[in-house]
């Protein structure tokens, strides 16, 4: 399923749809044609099936709904790492604007080349679900300017401190970015979803409707409303993937707006 995840989400829509759709349509021709007329439905037999198959659905919409759930807030957890990063940037510029020279150089332009690969580097490899290791000699190059600097009065102490702190932040918040690239639901939870709506299609067939019309209308329109739920857990499940992902605006709007020349 990882094509999914890089595909447009105007194509990804009907592609989960329409798979849901015809699986469904398949499954309940192939039933309809062999199974369903070798069982004898009595009125017992219905009350018991009107109150399993709304059972069964319940639980399956429940699951859906805690996955989607889950992965909506990992992705606003994502948001909120990369958003963070950002600000500790900011934070982390204009504190070196109080250095003295050549230091307060030396780190703008340290700062300014890790924000640019970021933007134009690492995003990219995000993007294609890889992790980016290129910004550690970046990170290395800011802590060894940082490291060299001997404050000379109290107040150059006190800014020195404020901005390892500022500098802390920004690498704990790379960190968790870093890890949340590789952040998606693991394998138990895609088989819990499909099998869960092949048992719910299957539960779905076992109706003895008249007119097969009406039968298949109403199990395609169970199958399209799992395959928005699909869709919705597809897009969100890799924060910096496909077209709902995140995007660096946060780290351009703090080179336009502080480093940019």
């Amino acid at each position: 399923m990882e094509f999914l995840f890089d595909l447009p989400w105007m194509m990804a829509a009907p592609t989960l749809i329409g798979a849901m759709c015809l699986l469904a349509i398949a499954g309940l021709w192939w039933f309809r044609r062999h199974l369903l007329p070798r069982l004898v439905f009595e009125d017992v037999d219905s009350y018991f099936s009107s109150a399993m198959i709304p059972s069964i659905m319940v639980f399956y919409g429940l699951v859906m709904a805690l996955i989607s759930v889950h992965v909506w807030e990992g992705n606003l957890a994502a948001q909120s790492i990369t958003s963070r990063e950002a600000t500790s940037i900011a934070a982390l510029y204009r504190d070196v604007s109080g250095y003295p020279e050549p230091a307060r150089d030396q780190l703008h332009q340290a700062i300014r080349d890790y924000v640019n690969y970021v933007i134009h580097e690492s995003w990219p490899l995000q993007r294609k679900g890889k992790v980016p290791s290129g910004g550690v000699e970046l990170v290395d190059r800011i802590q060894e300017i940082l490291m060299g600097f001997e404050p000379a009065t109290e107040g150059q102490k006190v800014l020195t401190a404020e901005t390892l702190r500022a500098y802390n932040v920004m690498v704990e918040a790379r960190r968790l970015r870093l890890d949340a690239v590789d952040t998606h639901l693991p394998g138990v939870m895609w088989c819990v979803i499909l099998f869960g709506a092949v048992i719910s299609f299957l539960t779905s067939y076992c109706f003895p409707v008249t007119d097969p019309r009406v039968h298949f209308t109403l199990v395609t329109l169970l199958a399209a409303f799992v395959g928005i739920i699909l869709f919705l857990i597809v897009e969100l499940d890799r924060p910096f993937r496909g077209d709902l992902a995140i995007t660096p605006r946060s780290y351009q709007l703090v080179y336009d707006h502080l480093m940019k020349p």
